[in-house]
C-alpha cells in the first residue's frame, strides 16, 4: 500500500475521512475505528497480548516509537484491566485526537483555526493530500478483490477493519466474503493473541456501525 510508514490507526483515520464534510472532522464520529487499528497494531508488534480476553501489556518499559501507539499503550498500562471490545470504545477519542494531530503534523490533514460567532476559537480539519487518500482507498479495494498476492499483516488488518466499519461497498464485501476471511486470518497470523484481537475488535467496530457481521477467522 502507499505510505508504508503510516500506522494502522493513521491509515484508518484517512480512509474514513469524509472529504465532503471537513467541518465535521471527517472521522469525528469514528474514533472507535481508529482505536481498533491501534489495538491491532500493538498486538501485531507484540506490545499487547491477550490474557483470557484481556488486553495486557507485555513489557512495562517497551515502546512502539510512535506517539499515537505509545499513548494508547500507556493508557492501557495505567488503567484497570479491560477486554479488547471495551478498549475499542473506552476513551477512544484520546487515540483519535492524537492520530488526527499526527496527520496534521505530517501534512496529510490541514487544521484551519477560526472563531465561531467571532468569539469562540474553533478548528476545522480537512484533507490536504486527497490524491494520497484516494490511492490508499484504491489499494484497499485491490487487496479485497485479491489483486494483491502478497499481503502484509498490517494491510490485511486495514481491509478487514475497513470492511467491518462499513467503509467498503456492501456488494463487494458480500462478493469477496471468503477473501475477507483470509485477510482476517492473515491479520492475526502472528499468533493466537493477535488472531483473537483482530476478531474481537472487528466485531466491536461492526457492532458500533450496525453493519452486517464481519467474517470471523478460525483460531
Amino acid at each position: 500500500m502507499p505510505n508504508g510508514p503510516l500506522t494502522l490507526p493513521a491509515r484508518l483515520c484517512l480512509l474514513a475521512w469524509d472529504a465532503a464534510r471537513p467541518a465535521a472532522g471527517g472521522t469525528a464520529h469514528r474514533p472507535d475505528l481508529v482505536r481498533a487499528g491501534a489495538l491491532v497494531e500493538l498486538a501485531q508488534r507484540g506490545l499487547l497480548t491477550d490474557e483470557d480476553g484481556i488486553a495486557t501489556p507485555v513489557d512495562l518499559d517497551a515502546s512502539a516509537g510512535d506517539a499515537v501507539l505509545d499513548g494508547l499503550l500507556d493508557l492501557v498500562r495505567e488503567s484497570c484491566p479491560h477486554s479488547w471490545r471495551t478498549w475499542v470504545k473506552l476513551r477512544a477519542r484520546v487515540t483519535f485526537d492524537a492520530a488526527r494531530e499526527q496527520l496534521v503534523a505530517e501534512g496529510y490533514l490541514r487544521a484551519d483555526k477560526r472563531r465561531v460567532l467571532g468569539m469562540f476559537p474553533s478548528v476545522e480539519y480537512a484533507l490536504e493530500r486527497l490524491a494520497v487518500v484516494e490511492a490508499l482507498r484504491e489499494e484497499v479495494r485491490d487487496v479485497l478483490r485479491g489483486e494483491v498476492a502478497e499481503v502484509s499483516g498490517r494491510d490485511a488488518a486495514v481491509v478487514a477493519l475497513a470492511a467491518a466499519a462499513g467503509l467498503l461497498p456492501d456488494r463487494e464485501v458480500r462478493v469477496h466474503a471468503r477473501r475477507l476471511e483470509d485477510l482476517l486470518e492473515r491479520a492475526g497470523a502472528a499468533g493466537p493473541g493477535p488472531r483473537r484481537v483482530v476478531r474481537e475488535v472487528s466485531t466491536a467496530v461492526t457492532t458500533t456501525t450496525g453493519s452486517a457481521p464481519a467474517p470471523t477467522a478460525g483460531g
